[in-house]
This record gives structure tokens, sequence and C-alpha cells, in this order.
């Protein structure tokens, strides 16, 4: 696997280098992609909540509302249709994720992220001038392809273009531009949902096209990652852009090992079957799967793409759920600048023990505070303002926890684990979780919230409880690690350390000799 081979690192694990401004703007640049992502997360909940919007394409829904002002708030918006709006975007995400592993494994990152950007922007313009919900929907699909190559690309792009002592805060930077993008969409929708006339939410949904058009600008002038130069025989250029990113001259070490990954890689015939065998990728690929699946049953898409109809669920007026839904998307950008700070200080798994517990926390205490005023009738004639402010509040603490935590880290942790040779295989395979995961979480929360209630809450508190339990046995510590050098940590974990020791394996014949060559050279 890669980083078993020939390591010029020393006994520090460092390479040579210094942080650039070439790799700041580049690795800036890149997580634009994640704008596209959160800018959808935040449009799509504040959309579903305007009443024109629900008149022209879901009208049963409206009637409902409007009949249900004051009977069971859980079940005003329950609607499949309403759903698959929201939804049908992270299944399209899911099936192109596949396909853009290819893509980015063959033509390299930046590719893949321009053609999120071209697909995106396309998939604005169809729901900005949708006239049927066939149209709108179908661009939700076309959106959802542009965020499957975005989310394959991008994260794979910062960890290999950042140094390693720094990857953690450069690849935290694509959560930022998610958060960015969240808030912009929450902003936007307050502001538009005032225009008159009833074609506000035209302007929400065709604005997506603004981070389209940025990461598609910025990807024309993103150079390829390293290690994909090296992937795909462009050595030359590889060592050329290794050190205008470093800024030294001396970057042997560092493409010694690159290069050294690039061959192991070359002796598996397919990343996929490589990556299902049990004495191999176990340990990487358990991780890849639950950390995504967690990441969306903590209920966070509950608040993000729902915010506002959430709010208004709970007795909000519309402007006032507007309002709660940009309180909580600040909260959710700042609250990201602290994991910003600390992965590479304090490491990710201390970072996701302290967000589960606190998300665990405060999911209960809004359950406990809206079923004591709400119970399972759903019944409310006045909604005092002390109460709204208090569950804001409360809902405010759990987002932050999110942001600094189970948000940046989980697209960080998996992108950074795994070794060239199934490195863009595995990654589809995590947006495809994650995908999956919101899809589920987005096609039935609003049916969840009106057969569950408040109890809802107590059920993703449930897995909370159980990731933050799983993290604390199972999950090997990961900063400062070298991408190329990332099999140590799971050679040295206590339970882990059973599946990473088949010699009959090919790669792990190709690291013993490449540790011998380590021998050789180091006597």
């Amino acid at each position: 696997m890669g980083g078993m081979g020939v390591s010029n690192t020393g006994a520090g694990g460092s390479y040579p280098g210094k942080l650039t401004c070439y790799v700041i703007m580049t690795a800036l640049a890149g997580a634009a992609g994640g704008l596209i992502f959160g800018y959808d997360l935040g449009i799509s909940g504040g959309v579903t909540s305007m009443a024109p919007f629900l008149e022209k394409f879901f009208p049963e829904v409206r009637r409902k509302e409007e009949a249900d002002t004051s009977t069971n708030q859980y079940c005003k918006f329950d609607s499949q249709i309403l759903q698959l709006f929201t939804s049908s975007l992270y299944l399209a995400a899911l099936v192109a994720s596949f396909i853009a592993s290819w893509v980015t494994k063959k033509f390299g990152r930046r590719i893949s992220m321009m053609m999120a950007g071209s697909i995106f922007l396309i998939g604005a313009a169809l729901t900005g001038g949708a006239v049927h919900v066939a149209m709108l929907i179908g661009g939700r699909i076309l959106l959802g392809v542009g965020v499957g190559f975005a989310n394959q690309s991008v994260p794979l792009y910062l960890s290999e273009m950042s140094p390693y002592n720094y990857r953690g805060t450069f690849n935290i930077c694509f959560q930022l531009m998610i958060t960015v993008g969240i808030l912009s969409a929450n902003i936007i929708n307050y502001l538009t949902a005032q225009i008159s006339g009833g074609w506000g939410w035209r302007v929400s949904l065709g604005l997506a096209a603004v981070p389209a058009l940025i990461i598609l600008v910025a990807s024309f002038f993103l150079s390829d990652t390293p290690n994909s130069l090296v992937e795909r025989g462009m050595e030359v250029e590889a060592k050329a852009i290794l050190k205008r990113i470093r800024g030294v001259e001396n970057v042997d070490a560092e493409f010694e090992d690159m290069l050294a990954a690039r061959n192991e890689a070359r002796l598996v015939k397919s990343p996929w079957s490589n990556l299902m065998k049990r004495k191999c990728y176990r340990p990487q690929l358990v991780m890849s799967i639950l950390i995504p699946f967690f990441q969306q049953f903590t209920g966070i898409n509950v608040i993000m793409f729902y915010a506002p109809v959430l709010f208004k669920s709970i007795g909000f007026g519309s402007n006032a759920a507007l309002i709660s839904a940009v309180i909580t998307g600040v909260v959710n950008m700042f609250a990201t600048g602290i994991s910003i700070y600390g992965s590479d200080r304090w490491g990710r798994r201390s970072l996701f023990l302290e967000g589960g517990i606190q998300m665990l926390i405060f999911q209960i205490v809004v359950a406990a505070l809206i079923g004591s005023r709400f119970g399972l009738s759903g019944n409310v004639t006045d909604l005092s303002s002390w109460f709204a402010i208090v569950v804001v509040a409360c809902i405010c603490v759990y987002v932050s926890a999110f942001a600094w935590s189970w948000g940046p880290l989980g697209w960080l942790y998996p992108s950074e684990i795994f070794s060239l040779e199934v490195r863009s295989a595995a990654q589809s395979i995590t947006v495809a979780v994650n995908m999956l995961a919101t899809f589920v979480v987005g096609q039935f929360f609003l049916t969840m919230l009106c057969a569950m209630k408040y109890w809802l809450f107590i059920f993703f508190a449930f897995f909370v409880f159980v990731m933050t339990i799983y993290c604390y046995f199972f999950m090997p510590e990961t900063k400062n690690i070298p991408i190329e050098e990332m099999t140590r940590v799971w050679r040295e974990h206590w339970h882990w350390r059973r599946y990473m020791n088949d010699p009959d394996d090919p790669v792990n014949k190709a690291g013993a000799v490449g540790m011998t060559t380590l021998n050789t050279n180091q006597v």
C-alpha cells in the first residue's frame, strides 16, 4: 500500500518545504467547489417554505399549510413529491460519484472539478427557469451530478496539494466553503422572499449559477496535483509543480515517495477488487463507509436544508423561520473556523469525540423543548418569544459542534487515509455513501417528523451516541502524518493491525521490498 515502499522522510517523518502563497491560493480556489454543495444545501429548504413556490409546483402542500394553521405542526409539509425535489439531487450525486471516480483517476482532479462546475451551471439554469415539476426535478438531477463530481474531486485535490502538516487546515477549507454557500443561500432566501410578484424563488434557484461559475473559472487556472500527474506518467510536470507548491528545490524525498506509491499502485490491476480485500484495505474501507453514514445521521441536514421548514413547522412565522436559518448559517460558518485552526493541532479524533458529545447533549435538549411545547399532538396556539429564542440557541450550539467536528472532518478523514492506487475509487465510495444517506434523510425526514414527532430528534441522537463510541474505540489519529505514509497508523492500532499484515498480498510484498531497500539505504 502507499507509504509502505521507499520512504525518505527520515525519522521525524517530515518533508522539506514551506507554506507558499501559491499553495494557499490554489487550495482556496479548489475549495470553492464546496460552494455549489453548500449553496444547494441552504437554498432548497428556504425555497420550499415560500408560498408562491408551493402554489406553483406543490399546491396540495400549500392547501394543507393554509388549512393547518393551528393543528399538528409536525405534519404540515409532509409530501413525498416535495421531498423528492430536495432529495433527487443527492440520488443523482450518488450515481455520478462512480463516473467521477473514473474521470478523476484517468484525467485528473482538475478536469473533474471543471465538469462539476459546467454541469451544475446547466442545472441552475433549468431550476431557475422551471415551468413544471418535471423540469424542476430534472434540473435538480443535473445539480446532483455536479455535486457528485465536486465532492469526488475537491477533497482529494486539497489533501494532495497541501503540505502534510497543513493538510487538515486546507482540506477543511472545503467544508468552510460549504458553510459559506449555506449562509449565502439563507441570506438570499430571506431577501428574495420579500420580492413582490411571487418570483423570488426563481432568483434563489437561478443564483446557483454563481458558485458554479466560480469553480468552473477557477478550474481553468488551477494546476493538477503532483500525485495525479505522477499517477498518469507525467513525472517532469509533477516534480515542477511539487517544487512550486513546496517553495523549495529539494523535493526529492517527497517525490521519490510519490514514485514508490505509483509503482506499488501499478501492481494493483483492479483498484475496486483490491479495495474490497479483507487483508488489505478493510480498516480504511470501513471508515470510508461509516464516517459519511454517521455524518448524515447526526441529523444535521434536518437543520441545514430543512431549517426554514423545520422552524416554520414548530410555530415560527415565515420571516422568523428564514431569519433563524440565517442565524444557524452564521454559526455554522464561524464554528468551522475552529476546526481549521484545531484539526492539525488537536487532532481529528479529539474533535470527532468532543463534537459527538456536544451534539448528543443538545439534540436531547431540543427534543425535550419541542416535546414539552407540542407533545405528540403537534397542537399549539401560541409560541412565546422566549421559547423560540431558546430553541434557536440550542440548535446553534448543536450546529457549532457539527461544524468543527463531523462536518469538515467527515470529508477530510476519508480523503487522507487511502494510498494512491485506490484513492479515487475509495473517495467515490465515501461520496456515494454520503449521498445515499443524505437522500434517505432528505426523502423521508418530513414523513418521519409527522410520524415520530419530537422523538425524531432522539432517533438521530441514538446514532450520534453510537458513532461517538465507535470513534473512541476504533478511530486512529492521522494528524501530521504524510499522506503516503498513512498505512502505519493502521498497523499500530490495537484492532486494525490484524487486517494489515497479509504477506501474500502483492501490494504488501512490494511494501516489504521497499522497506528492505529503506533499511539498506539507512545502513
